[in-house]
């Protein structure tokens, strides 16, 4: 357990919540005190659904402390299943609960006799597991628990559709603009003459589940949620998976070379070359845009790039390959993504990054000052601290990020829109300028280069207002600069005598 006030990825059962409320008919028991049941406002404010958050919390208060939860429990798990009427209910403790170390699968066990939905406990590690690791462990279990129950039932169908067909899994409340990405994926699938069997857990029921071992292989469009589920089809159907995420026009053709592959494998050839070149050549405006004379703006352009593993990793390629920006820093929050982060993108950047501490983050984007940034919400809100924009690519998000229009990052529609969003990121030269005419974000005072740390060097009111008439694009190099200069010569102030002795020291920088 960490304790914080904010965290790139939350406690387990966030994780646990977050597949559950993604199918259409589970409802989640969560076992915690007052304060641990956020997940509800948080889902019913984000997501742009118009159904209430199945997700019940049956509170540990002092009763509970004196007497025990068994009682409260089983009460909760029975009245749902009365109301709600729900195919299976999970029971998630937390953190927090997890302490008084109760026994809740004999709970589970007790309510199951009684009721007409299936009802389960969560199999997460509380103490060990964050977010993003919990929600892969709970759609595995999920999967897992109701092909095991077809088959003992004599209802699992294993014969294959007649044309070709992929299961989706991992997509789930919460993602980042993961509805737009499932429309777009659809489309492109559907273009390849590939049919779509099912999408899991998003908007799909537990009974589609029986299902999976009738499509042809499986897609995992993000890497964090749905590994351990196309591993577990995979040792058990002998259902080949990719990973490979198509963000960005480059990954897009390699994402389809491999479904080509895999179907070449199964029997069904297939050759999608024409099709790549075409949307890439005259389809995709991403791929002619970054060979037009607008992409040059961006040469000498620099960038920290920071998220989950899979847009994290896709950003900083599509920055550096089809962009020509440098990345000075790719970072991800991800535990357990380390080896393939830097395997993907070890070559593209200055400098990899992993770490889920924000403060860290935020140190180093202030130190290096780059030209953009992109990441979540919280390097958004750095950004504005550090007056440098910043696009955000990556969950956790504000409502903001959860567009009402069509917003996807799959694709090459995907490719289009990232494009815009790198573009439109960057403040470009003449808009400097205009920003000094007419006033803007680089009027304002520089500040100093660390977030977390109150050491900085002081500069007297003129030499203050000799550096603000430096143009906005140079001043932090001109500060960071001079600054460097007193920091070697042991001097605490800087003066105007100081800003000259550096200049015609570093005449170069100034």
């Amino acid at each position: 357990m960490k304790l914080a006030y904010w965290m790139y990825a939350g406690p387990a059962h966030i994780g646990t919540l977050r597949i559950a409320t993604s199918f259409r008919d589970i409802h989640a028991i969560m076992h915690a005190p007052l304060g641990d049941d956020y997940f509800n406002v948080m889902r019913s404010m984000l997501e742009r659904k118009r159904d209430f958050t199945p997700v019940t919390a049956s509170v540990v208060d002092r009763h509970v402390l004196a007497r025990g939860s068994q009682e409260k429990v089983i009460h909760n798990i029975h009245r749902k299943d009365k109301e709600e009427s729900p195919s299976l209910i999970i029971l998630t403790p937390t953190c927090t609960s997890s302490i008084l170390q109760e026994d809740l699968q004999n709970f589970v066990n007790r309510a199951a006799q009684d009721c007409n939905a299936d009802v389960i406990l969560a199999d997460v590690n509380h103490y060990r597991v964050n977010e993003m690791q919990a929600a892969d462990k709970t759609l595995e279990q999920i999967i897992k628990f109701y092909l095991q129950k077809a088959k003992k039932n004599n209802l699992l169908d294993i014969e294959k559709t007649d044309l070709a067909s992929v299961n989706i899994i991992g997509p789930c409340n919460l993602s980042f603009h993961h509805q737009h990405d499932l429309a777009e994926l659809r489309r492109l699938l559907q273009d390849l003459n590939i049919r779509v069997n099912q999408i899991i857990p998003e908007g799909a029921s537990v009974d589609n589940i029986k299902n999976l071992p009738k499509a042809w292989f499986n897609i995992i469009p993000y890497r964090e949620v749905g590994r351990a589920s196309a591993e577990f089809l995979l040792q058990e159907f002998n259902m080949p998976y990719t990973t490979i995420s198509p963000i960005g026009v480059v990954e897009t053709s390699k994402f389809i070379r491999q479904l080509e592959q895999i179907l070449n494998q199964l029997g069904h050839v297939c050759d999608f070359t024409k099709y790549i070149e075409v949307q890439t050549r005259f389809v995709s405006q991403s791929a002619w845009f970054s060979r037009s004379i607008d992409c040059q703006n961006l040469a000498g352009k620099t960038a920290v790039v920071f998220g989950d593993a899979t847009h994290a990793a896709a950003l900083t390629k599509i920055l550096v390959k089809e962009m020509g920006v440098e990345v000075l820093i790719a970072g991800t929050y991800c535990k357990g993504e380390e080896e393939w982060f830097e395997q993907e993108v070890g070559s593209y950047a200055k400098q990899l990054l992993f770490t889920d501490d924000h403060h860290l983050v935020g140190d180093l984007i202030a130190k290096l000052e780059p030209s953009a940034i992109f990441g979540t919400q919280m390097e958004r809100h750095i950004g504005k601290r550090l007056n440098i924009p910043c696009g955000v690519i990556s969950a956790p998000v504000h409502i903001q990020n959860f567009p009402l229009s069509y917003r996807p990052f799959l694709g090459y529609e995907g490719s289009n829109q990232i494009a815009d969003l790198i573009y439109n990121s960057f403040t470009l030269g003449m808009e400097d300028h205009l920003l000094e005419l007419f006033g803007g974000h680089d009027t304002k005072d520089v500040i100093s280069n660390t977030l977390s740390s109150h050491e900085s060097i002081a500069w007297d009111n003129n030499a203050n207002d000799e550096l603000k008439k430096i143009p906005g694009f140079v001043r932090g190099k001109v500060k960071r600069n001079i600054e460097k200069f007193a920091k070697t010569k042991g001097l605490n102030t800087i003066t105007m005598e100081v800003m000259y002795a550096a200049k015609e020291e570093q005449s170069g920088n100034y």
